[in-house]
């Protein structure tokens, strides 16, 4: 018997079905899904402490599962001391089974512990159907030692689905049970 992530079972059980009957899908495979989620932080002060990226890395890799890669400049900016191809951040993408389960600890564990949390945002969505949200502390996630941490810093996380338009991806989304605020 081969293990199926909660929410994955719940977008086959109760999210098609709903969405199906509220778009007048077809098919099944009409329903929009989620294909990606990507995690992006960035480290303003790496230009001059690099130790600040291994760390960042170190912590991505321990909420995500997955080994993060840190990112590089693409251009030399002199004022801020910047060179080309200096790690300035990092990055995960995932996908399938670690994108159901990162999302589930989001969504029950992580985000009921940002301070003053009154739901998110519907203003994070791009025209295309993906959705972007700031985070300003990554020790809202559990995984974090605050006792370990050297500098509280953000990330911005990005949820990549095939729907078409804002719409859908928002409906999608709220059946999944991300706590939108009500308009």
């Amino acid at each position: 018997m081969s293990y199926t992530p909660r929410l994955r079972k719940k977008y086959f059980d109760a999210v098609v079905p709903a969405m199906q009957a509220k778009f007048n899908y077809k098919s099944s495979m009409q329903v929009p899904r989620i294909s990606k989620i990507v995690l992006n932080q960035g480290i303003g002060a790496a230009v001059n402490d690099k130790k600040l990226v291994d760390a960042a890395v170190e912590e991505m890799t321990k909420i995500t599962g997955q080994k993060a890669v840190p990112t590089m400049s693409k251009k030399a900016i002199s004022n801020f001391k910047l060179r080309e191809n200096m790690p300035i951040g990092c990055k995960v993408t995932l996908r399938q089974e670690r994108m159901y389960e990162f999302m589930d600890r989001l969504i029950a564990v992580a985000m009921p512990r940002i301070r003053d949390f009154q739901g998110l945002e519907v203003k994070g969505f791009d025209g295309r159907g993906n959705w972007t949200m700031g985070i300003t502390e990554q020790i809202i996630f559990p995984e974090i030692e605050i006792d370990k941490v050297n500098k509280i810093s953000g990330m911005d996380i990005t949820v990549v689905t095939t729907a078409e338009n804002d719409e859908e991806s928002l409906e999608l989304l709220r059946l999944l049970g991300f706590p939108f605020k009500k308009n």
